[in-house]
This record gives structure tokens, C-alpha cells and sequence, in this order.
């Protein structure tokens, strides 16, 4: 009777627990939420200054980015209104070792250097520049100056304290891993305490040793902590045997994440790299394409020594790479065609194995790559008639992806056939409320691709409404933040990264949220960080890589050198520390 007694007390504490904690996570997520939006979103935009243009009036233009437009047209990086200018005169480029070059855009006017008219031409500190009939100083920031200016930059942190946030996080994992620990199988416990506990200690390494480099922007990464805490209770629900698995790949993205982003700190060895990444691209493709075996009408997994691998989650990351990074002819037209031979290759192998959600992905990223680099919206509505061309003939050869079409709006008329995941998935999501049932508690995560494909209705069930809509507005967050910081980046390739890799999660988001409640159509793609797959979660750590590279803000990012002479404020204290 002790025993039973005893075994009845903690059935009954187990349900309080649950029954308490199913509030605070809803509100321990909103609580993370609102303190990124207020550091994201709220801080005070200061520009990088890399030097000056100086008019012979006095009047001077500071120039703001690594490659800089100059014309009389009132979008161009330096505006410039004398009338001999031509709407897009010559663009003012930086290279990696600090110096410049102007190159002329075929200007009617020409482009003249101390007196000597050329196509492209070296700058250096006090060179007269001249666009036509408008004379220009140059003036160039040296180290040291640079250094000055920072430091008189706001730096993220004062706002919101990053290791408050870093403790939301970790309350939030020891919730969560408490609620799978009363509902998981015996077997199953210390599976699920070593995988939280170790995310745990990962997250805190990651902090302490950015902290230790004097890094002080974190936002970007919370994100991406607080979306991989709910992938890892999806996982420790719906596979908890495979979950130590889960936890390394997702260590793996980790790591890759900061391999990536210290790489993308030199351009020049990132355009050097850029053709291997794509024909590794086509590669992996190709390879998928003759060597996949068909699951359910698509060819895009490869089993390798015991381990299944979806290559074109790689070819994502690989895709914005070479897209990007391409700086030496950033305002050829020659480029632009080249990168669109590129798409079409890569789209069009995807469409052949029958991944037609990833082949729709890679094409909404496609137009964003090709409006950045080209301004031109003529190229999009060309590429636009020519994707909807290709989508008829991709229905035509693929019954089963026109059998998703046609289920698309009627999965209640066929309950158990088309319609059967969904149905169940919605069935899920509604008897979750806005609370959940609890993690691992759910019923759906025995429907098959509940953790992939299904599983915002999964988060709905378990963690409820709420906590799934600010998975979702965490996203948005990412994606707002990286628009935001297009208009200060260093380089044309950290906007056309950054804003490439957050449409690709936003097209991602948006067909997995929306396919599997049934308004648009059932795709069969991941929510990013979420979803349960390795391939999936690897290569979303990589793209935030692409985010992370984007942000200016001082001290923020550790894929930005800081300029020599800079001191952060714990060094200032230190310093008056020690008088």
C-alpha cells in the first residue's frame, strides 16, 4: 500500500507540475521575444564611417559602406546633383587589405583620377576625384581613426543584458525537459536529462567564450536557442531513442554556425571560394538525382554509413554563398546571367527528384538574390512567368504533387485518405489550446511526419498556441532585423547573405505553418530550427551565419573585425580599475 500511495503522490505532483509549468512557458517565450525586440529593434541605428568625400565647398560625404554607388540619382549611396553627373557615375570600392578603388560605370562624363581620366584606378588619402565636372577630396580613415569613432559607438547589451536572456533560455529548457521526463518511458529518462542538460552547458559555453572575445550582441542567436529548445522537445517526444543523435547534429550546427561566420570575416577568401560551393551545389544535386531511392514520389535522401542525409539542405547554404559572393563584378549584367543559368540548373534538379516545397524555396530566394544584385524588377516578372510555366509542366509530369493541389481545400471530404494527416494535425492543434497539454503529452507526434512536416500542429497540441505563434513571430523577428540592418552592412555581400537566408527561412515558415493547417497547399517542408532532421537543422544554424555576418552594431558580431584601438566598456573600467 506504501508503495501504491507513493506512486499515486507523484502521479499527483507530476500533473500539478505540468498544470503550473504550462503557463510559464507561453510566458517565459514572450518574456525572450520582448527583450530581443527591444535590443533588435529599439537601439539606435549608427552607422560605420570608412572615410569622407569631401566637395570644394567644405561640404563632406561619409562614405558608409565597402562598395558604394556614386551618381545623381537619389537612391545612390552618395548622392551626388551636379547635372554633368550621370545617374549612376562610378562606384567606390574597398578591398579586404583597406584600400580603395574607383571604377568607372560607364558614365558619359567620365571619371578622372589627380587629373588622368580612367576605367579603374586606385585611391589613396588626398586624391582629387572627379565625376564629370563635380570635384571631389578623398579622404580615407586610417586604423587608428577608425578605432576612435567606434568607440564612441553605442554597443548592444546596455539595453537588454544578454545573460538575463541566457537564463530565460535555461529555465526554459529545465521546464521543458521536465515535462518530457514525466511523460517519457523509463528507458527513455536519461536520454532526455543528458541531452538537455549538455544544450544547456553548449549554450552557456557559447555565451562565456563570446563574452571572453568581447562580443556583446547575442540577440541573433537567442533566436535561434529559443527555436532549437522547442525542436529539441519535439524530438524528445516524438523520437526520444534517437535524441542523443538530435543533439549532436544540433551541436554540429553550432559549430558550424561559428566556422562560417569566422570564414565570412575575410572577403576575399569568401569570393575566392565561391565556384567550389557552386559546382559542389550541382554536385550533391546530381548525385541525389541518380543515386536517391523514391519515398513517397521524391528522391531526396542518401543513406550514408547509417545515417540518412537531405542534400539540398546543404545546397541552400551553398546556393546563397555562390550568389553572393561575387564582388569583383558586382554591377555586371554578365553576373547577373550567370547566377540565373545557376538557378535554373538548381531549381530544375530539384523539380526533377520531386522536392517540389524545396524546389519553391529555393526559387523565392532566387528573386530576392536577383533584385538585390540587379535593382531590376523586369528580371523578377521574367523569371516570375517563367516559374509559373514550369510549375504546369512539373504538375503534368508529377501526379502526386498535383494530388496534394488537388487535396489542397478539401482535406475534410477524404478524412482517411489525402486529407489524413492533415485532418489529424488540425484535430491536435485545437485540442491544444492556447496552454498545451504538456511537452511529450500529445497524441499526434504517432502520425507520421508529425515532428517535420506537421509539426507547428504539434507545437500547438503540446506547447500550445501561443507558444506556437511566437515560434513563428521569432522568425518574423530574424527577418525584420536583417532588412533592418541591409541599409548599414559593410558589403553588398553581407545584405544579399543576410536578406537571402531570412527569405529562405520566412518561404520555408510560411509553406510549413500554412501547408499543414490547409491554406496553402501540403508542401512537406520544415520549420526552420524546429522541425525534427539533421539536415534541416545543420544548415538553418549555417544560414543565421548569413544574419549574424550582417550585423553592424558594435561589438555585435564576431564574423566583423573590430578596428585596432578600440576598447569595450569592461576594458574602460579595467583601465580605471587599474589607476
Amino acid at each position: 500500500m506504501n508503495g501504491l500511495t507513493l506512486a499515486t503522490e507523484n502521479l499527483a505532483l507530476g500533473r500539478d507540475f505540468v498544470s503550473v509549468t504550462r503557463f510559464c512557458v507561453p510566458l517565459l517565450a514572450l518574456w525572450i521575444m520582448l527583450r530581443c525586440v527591444r535590443s533588435m529593434l529599439r537601439m539606435r541605428y549608427e552607422p560605420e564611417v570608412w572615410g569622407y568625400l569631401k566637395l570644394p565647398n567644405g561640404k563632406r560625404f561619409p562614405i558608409l559602406h565597402w562598395e558604394n554607388l556614386l551618381g545623381r540619382m537619389g537612391s545612390a549611396d552618395i548622392a551626388l546633383p551636379h547635372p554633368t553627373v550621370s545617374r549612376v557615375h562610378a562606384a567606390l570600392i574597398r578591398a579586404d587589405d583597406g584600400t580603395w578603388s574607383v571604377r568607372d560605370l560607364r558614365s558619359a562624363g567620365g571619371v578622372y583620377v589627380n587629373g588622368k581620366r580612367i576605367k579603374i584606378s586606385e585611391l589613396r588619402d588626398g586624391d582629387v576625384l572627379r565625376l564629370a565636372e563635380q570635384e571631389l577630396r578623398f579622404i580615407s580613415l586610417t586604423e587608428a581613426e577608425r578605432g576612435e569613432l567606434s568607440g564612441v559607438r553605442a554597443q548592444p547589451g546596455h539595453l537588454v543584458r544578454p545573460g538575463l536572456n541566457f537564463l530565460l533560455l535555461t529555465l526554459l529548457l529545465v521546464i521543458l525537459g521536465g515535462q518530457q521526463l514525466l511523460s517519457a518511458q523509463a528507458e527513455h529518462r536519461w536520454h532526455i536529462l543528458l541531452a538537455y542538460t549538455a544544450f544547456s552547458l553548449v549554450m552557456w559555453c557559447y555565451f562565456l567564450v563570446m563574452r571572453s572575445i568581447r562580443r556583446s550582441g547575442f540577440e541573433v542567436e537567442t533566436i535561434a536557442f529559443f527555436l532549437s529548445a522547442i525542436g529539441l522537445s519535439v524530438a524528445a517526444g516524438s523520437a526520444p531513442e534517437a535524441l542523443l543523435k538530435h543533439l549532436l547534429l544540433l551541436i554540429a550546427g553550432i559549430v558550424l554556425f561559428i566556422l562560417l561566420g569566422w570564414w565570412m570575416r575575410d572577403l576575399r577568401r569568401t569570393r575566392a571560394l565561391r565556384w567550389v560551393c557552386g559546382f559542389a551545389a550541382l554536385g550533391f544535386l546530381a548525385l541525389n538525382l541518380f543515386t536517391a531511392e523514391e519515398v513517397f514520389g521524391a528522391r531526396n535522401w542518401l543513406y550514408i554509413a547509417g545515417f540518412s542525409v537531405q542534400p539540398s539542405e546543404f545546397v541552400k547554404v551553398a546556393y546563397i554563398y555562390a550568389g553572393a559572393a561575387t564582388l569583383e563584378r558586382l554591377y555586371s549584367g554578365r553576373n547577373l546571367f550567370l547566377f540565373i543559368a545557376f538557378s535554373a540548373l538548381c531549381v530544375g534538379a530539384l523539380a526533377l527528384m520531386g522536392d517540389f516545397g524545396t524546389a519553391l524555396v529555393f526559387f523565392a530566394t532566387f528573386l530576392v538574390i536577383s533584385f538585390l544584385r540587379s535593382g531590376n524588377l523586369a528580371t523578377v516578372f521574367l523569371a516570375v512567368s517563367g516559374a509559373a510555366l514550369a510549375c504546369f509542366l512539373v504538375l503534368y509530369a508529377k501526379p502526386h504533387i498535383a494530388a496534394r493541389f488537388a487535396t489542397w481545400g478539401h482535406i475534410w471530404e477524404t478524412p482517411y485518405g489525402a486529407g489524413f494527416q492533415q485532418t489529424r494535425a488540425l484535430a491536435a492543434a485545437a485540442s491544444g489550446g492556447l496552454l498545451g497539454c504538456g511537452a511529450g503529452a500529445g497524441w499526434l507526434k504517432d502520425i507520421v511526419a508529425a515532428d517535420t512536416d506537421l509539426v507547428f500542429c504539434l507545437i500547438c497540441e503540446e506547447l500550445g498556441l501561443l507558444t506556437a505563434v511566437l515560434a513563428i513571430l521569432a522568425i518574423v523577428l530574424l527577418a525584420a532585423f536583417a532588412y533592418r540592418n541591409a541599409t548599414g552592412s559593410r558589403s553588398s555581400f553581407y545584405v544579399i547573405g543576410a536578406c537571402a537566408a531570412v527569405s529562405l527561412m520566412m518561404v520555408q515558415l510560411a509553406l510549413n505553418v500554412f501547408g499543414s493547417t490547409d491554406i496553402l497547399p501540403f508542401t512537406g517542408v520544415t520549420f526552420p530550427f524546429v522541425s525534427r532532421g539533421g539536415s534541416s537543422l545543420i544548415s538553418c544554424w549555417m544560414l543565421l551565419a548569413f544574419i549574424k555576418a550582417a550585423d553592424t552594431r558594435q561589438n555585435a558580431s564576431f564574423a566583423q573585425k573590430l578596428p585596432s584601438g578600440i576598447l569595450t566598456e569592461e576594458a574602460d573600467e579595467d583601465e580605471e580599475d587599474g589607476e
